[in-house]
């Protein structure tokens, strides 16, 4: 938002914010690589979303995008159509590379744990309510994954993002679109 710029009402305040957070976001470079832009477009996502988790709930309910989000959508449209995904393997790649990214920082955020210790003592809170032999996967998943040294649970993200785009390639049209 700039100095001297009037906002008429709480929805206007509310698409300039949305805005604002699309305007962090690294826009992804149109005839790149399509793999390698969206995923550093994810990344920079995941990373701007996180420091703004008020955002997740209204980004995508705001029906007056600014121009910074216009720009983001456009370029990545323009990215996988230059790929060589048709307009259909485009929804559904754009929709699903989403998808991933908001859900993950949305169960990021709501997780009652950082990493490290904190995620040993919910571990350990959650099992000590167990009966021996009730649940052994999940009490293998806890003391053999979990409540290992270096675990945190964003880790996981690279990894999820790494396989959709692994999938879009293998099941995508893409062929270059001249």
């Amino acid at each position: 938002m700039h100095p001297g710029i009037y906002i008429r009402n709480k929805d206007e305040l509310l698409d300039a914010l949305v805005d604002r957070v699309f305007a962090e976001i690294e826009l992804p470079e149109v005839g790149g690589d399509w793999r390698a832009e969206v995923r550093r477009r994810c990344l920079s996502a995941r990373t701007v979303l996180a420091r703004h988790p008020w955002a997740l709930a209204l980004v995508e309910t705001r029906t007056s995008p600014g121009p910074a989000t216009l720009r983001h959508h456009d370029a990545m449209l323009g990215v996988l159509r230059a790929g060589g995904f048709s307009l259909q393997m485009t929804a559904h790649a754009y929709a699903i590379v989403d998808a991933y990214v908001y859900g993950f920082v949305l169960q990021e955020a709501s997780l009652p744990f950082d990493s490290g210790d904190s995620a040993n003592a919910v571990a350990d809170s959650i099992m000590e309510g167990f009966a021996a032999g009730d649940y052994p996967h999940l009490v293998e998943f806890a003391t053999q994954h979990v409540r290992q040294p270096g675990y945190h649970f964003g880790g996981q993200f690279e990894f999820g993002l790494d396989l959709i785009l692994d999938a879009l390639a293998v099941r995508g049209d893409a062929t270059p679109t001249a």
